[in-house]
C-alpha cells in the first residue's frame, strides 16, 4: 500500500487507507455493472501555507480541464480544481439545462463513497464549472471547446478559507482497473503538484499589440438606439447589450499572470479562471448570482455603473450621483424585483434591502441590493442558479422579449460571458457568480466582453462610454499597457 511518506504534504496515512478501501468497493460495483459507476472521494486538511490557485495553475497538464475561483477579501476564500474524473455537460438548447445537470449531479453523489463535508466551503466532493449565457451559446469558433457549459468532477481540488486549506482526491475506477494501479495513479498525480508563485505579467512587453472591435463602435450605439425605441414602444422595460473587443499580442497570453494581477487588483470580486484545452476564460466579477448554504440562499441585485476617481472628493461625488440617479435606481429596482420573484416559489420568505448600497471596485462603482431567502425545501445551488439566470442585470425584463432581441442587436455569441460560474458540493451547497469583466484567452488572441443595461432614457454614446470603463478591467492587462 502507498504510504504517507511518498506524498507527505498532500495525503496522510488515514487518507490512503480510506482511498484503498473505497477503491475496492468501487471496483466491485464497476465489475457488477460492467462500467464505472461509483465516485470515490477523500478529503484531508493541509493546514495553512498552501495557496490553491497557484498549485493548480502551475501543476496543470497540457490540454486538461482546470478551474480557479477566489474572493480574496472574503476571508481569503478560494477553490481550485485540476483534471476531470467525470463531466456533466449542459445539454445545448435545452430549456431545463440547469435542472438536468442538477439531477445528474444528485444521482452521481447518491452513489458516491465520500467523506462528509468538514472543511471550508468548497472542500470535499465538488463539481466546478460554468454555463453559457444562452442555452445554445458557446457554439461559435471563438468558444471552441467550451460549448453550452458543464460541471466537472475534478481529480483534485483545494479549498481555502481563513488560511485553512483542504485537499480532496476524486476517482471513478473502471471495471478493468486494479486497486494497486488506481492508487499508483494517485501517487503520480500528487507527485506532480507544485507549490510555486504564479508568473508575473511582463511589465514592459515588446512587440506590437493589435486592439480592434469585430463590430465597429457605431454598431453598438445603433443597437442601443433601437433598444430604446423598443422600450419606448412598451415591448420591454430593460435590455442588456454587450460588445466584444479583441486583442492580438506578439506572444501568447499567460493566464496565470493575468489571474495573479486580477486577484491582487480586485480582491472584493469573484476572480475566476477556467481552462479548456489551450484556452482560458478569466475575469473578475463583482456580481454574485447565488450562494446556497443549507436552507439559506443569498444573492445581490447589481445594476448601474459610474467610473472611479483617484481624487477622493471626486470619487465620492461620482458615487453620490449614481446613488441619486433616477435612471440607475429604476434599473436596479427592475433587477431586484425579478430576483425576489424568481426566489419566491422556493422560499418561506425573501427579503431585500430597502435601499441600494454603493459598491466600489478598483475602476468602477455600482448600485447593489442584497437579497436573502429562507428555502422551503432543499433546492441545490445549481437549480437555484437556473431559476435566477439570466437576471435583468445581464439579460432583460421581461426576459421573453429580451431573449429574442439580444442576439439580433448584438450580433455576437456571448459564449460563457454573463453566464454562471461556480461550484456545488454533495449536499447541494455552493455558489455561482456572473461571468463579467472577462476575457477568453487563446494563444495570442484575447476576446474581451462588456455590456450595459439599457432602459428608457439611455443615451447611446454614454452607454458606449460605460462599456469602455468596464473593459478597463481586462484590456490594460492583455494589451501591453498594464
Amino acid at each position: 500500500m502507498p504510504v504517507a511518506t511518498k506524498a507527505p504534504r498532500w495525503l496522510g496515512e488515514s487518507g490512503w487507507r480510506r482511498l484503498r478501501d473505497r477503491t475496492q468497493s468501487a471496483l466491485q460495483a464497476a465489475r457488477r455493472h460492467g462500467r464505472a459507476s461509483t465516485l470515490i472521494s477523500v478529503s484531508e486538511r493541509l493546514g495553512s501555507g498552501v495557496d490553491p490557485s497557484p498549485v493548480v495553475i502551475c501543476s496543470r497538464r497540457p490540454e486538461e480541464h482546470w478551474f480557479c475561483l477566489e474572493q480574496p477579501d472574503r476571508f481569503g476564500t478560494a477553490l481550485a480544481a485540476l483534471g476531470c474524473v467525470h463531466e456533466l455537460a449542459a445539454p445545448a438548447s435545452a430549456e431545463r439545462r440547469f435542472d438536468e445537470v442538477d439531477r445528474r449531479w444528485r444521482e452521481l453523489v447518491s452513489r458516491a463513497l465520500a467523506d462528509p463535508p468538514g472543511g471550508p466551503p468548497g472542500s470535499g466532493l465538488v463539481a466546478t464549472g460554468a454555463f453559457a449565457f444562452a442555452a445554445a451559446g458557446g457554439g461559435s469558433p471563438t468558444w471552441k471547446g467550451f460549448g453550452a457549459g458543464a460541471l466537472v468532477v475534478p481529480e483534485l481540488s483545494l479549498a481555502r478559507r481563513a488560511g485553512e486549506t483542504w485537499l480532496t482526491v476524486n476517482l471513478m475506477p473502471e471495471a478493468d482497473d486494479t486497486v494497486e494501479g488506481v492508487l499508483a495513479g494517485v501517487e503520480r498525480r500528487l507527485a506532480e503538484l507544485r507549490i510555486e508563485p504564479l508568473p508575473l505579467l511582463d511589465p514592459a512587453p515588446t512587440g506590437r499589440f493589435l486592439v480592434h472591435s469585430p463590430m465597429p463602435p457605431s454598431h453598438y450605439e445603433e443597437g442601443v438606439a433601437r433598444a430604446v425605441e423598443r422600450i419606448g414602444a412598451g415591448e420591454l422595460e430593460k435590455i442588456v447589450l454587450a460588445r466584444e473587443v479583441q486583442v492580438t499580442a506578439p506572444t501568447a497570453h499567460d493566464p496565470g499572470a493575468v489571474f495573479e494581477v486580477l486577484r491582487g487588483g480586485f480582491p472584493s470580486c469573484f476572480v475566476y479562471a477556467i481552462g479548456r484545452g489551450a484556452a482560458t476564460f478569466v475575469g473578475a466579477s463583482p456580481e454574485l448570482l447565488v450562494r446556497r448554504d443549507g436552507q439559506r440562499a443569498s444573492t445581490v441585485a447589481l445594476a448601474g455603473s459610474i467610473r472611479r476617481s483617484a481624487d477622493p472628493a471626486v470619487d465620492d461625488h461620482l458615487g453620490e450621483a449614481l446613488v441619486h440617479s433616477e435612471k440607475d435606481r429604476h434599473e436596479i429596482a427592475i433587477v431586484a424585483r425579478r430576483i425576489a420573484r424568481a426566489l419566491g416559489p422556493y422560499s418561506v420568505w425573501v427579503t431585500a434591502a430597502p435601499e441600494p448600497a454603493l459598491v466600489r471596485v478598483a475602476n468602477i462603482q455600482h448600485l447593489a441590493t442584497p437579497i436573502r431567502a429562507q428555502l422551503a425545501r432543499p433546492v441545490g445551488a445549481v437549480a437555484l442558479a437556473g431559476a435566477l439566470h439570466p437576471t435583468p442585470a445581464v439579460g432583460g425584463e421581461p426576459w421573453s422579449a429580451a431573449d429574442r432581441l439580444i442576439p439580433a442587436l448584438e450580433g455576437l455569441d456571448r459564449g460563457w460571458y454573463a453566464g454562471p460560474v461556480g461550484w456545488t458540493d454533495l449536499t447541494g451547497d455552493g455558489e455561482f457568480c456572473v461571468a463579467l469583466r472577462c476575457a477568453l484567452l487563446r494563444g495570442v488572441t484575447a476576446t474581451c466582453y462588456a455590456g450595459c443595461g439599457i432602459v428608457a432614457g439611455s443615451d447611446p454614446a454614454s452607454e458606449l462610454a460605460e462599456t469602455e470603463v468596464k473593459l478597463e478591467v481586462m484590456l490594460p492587462l492583455i494589451s501591453g499597457v498594464a
